[in-house]
């Protein structure tokens, strides 16, 4: 008898073996120095940060803006122009920076409600910088064929 599977599955387990191979590049060093960088800094988000729970939430968003940089690399290896890409996922990039900025305000002492907007861009720039870190390494992993 043979298994039966749907291309769905085939599909899924292909984009988790992906999102593996892009991961082993990854440091956790890295995660928690640009964690330091961005948020422990600052005068509105070092109070809350330190806390396991809030970093933790950063580390997830910064994973999860690095797998969406490296799974939208392929259409940049294919020739199209980075800003081209970064319109193609702009709505989930959006959305991690809308769940990123709404958690650091949930988990907030009240003083970063007066600064929500500076915060806002920490977030943005947060976002940005893993993104463009997992398209780069994606773009790299292309172009050696290791995708």
């Amino acid at each position: 008898m043979t298994v039966i599977t749907t291309f769905k599955e085939k599909k899924r387990e292909k984009q988790i073996k992906y999102e593996r191979s892009v991961l082993k590049d990854l440091s956790i060093k890295t995660l928690k120095e640009r964690v330091q960088h961005y948020f422990g800094s600052s005068r509105i988000t070092s109070s809350f940060v330190m806390h396991a729970g809030v970093e933790e939430a950063c580390y997830d968003v910064a994973l999860e803006a690095y797998l969406l940089g490296a799974k939208f690399s392929k259409f940049g290896y294919y020739g199209e122009d980075i800003d081209e890409v970064k319109k193609r996922c702009y709505k989930e990039e959006k959305h991690l920076i809308d769940t990123l900025f709404n958690f650091l305000l949930y988990w907030g002492n009240g003083e970063e409600g007066t600064m929500s907007e500076s915060l806002y861009y920490l977030c943005e720039q947060y976002i940005h910088v893993w993104w463009l870190d997992g398209y780069q390494k994606g773009e790299r992993r292309h172009k050696l064929r290791l995708h």
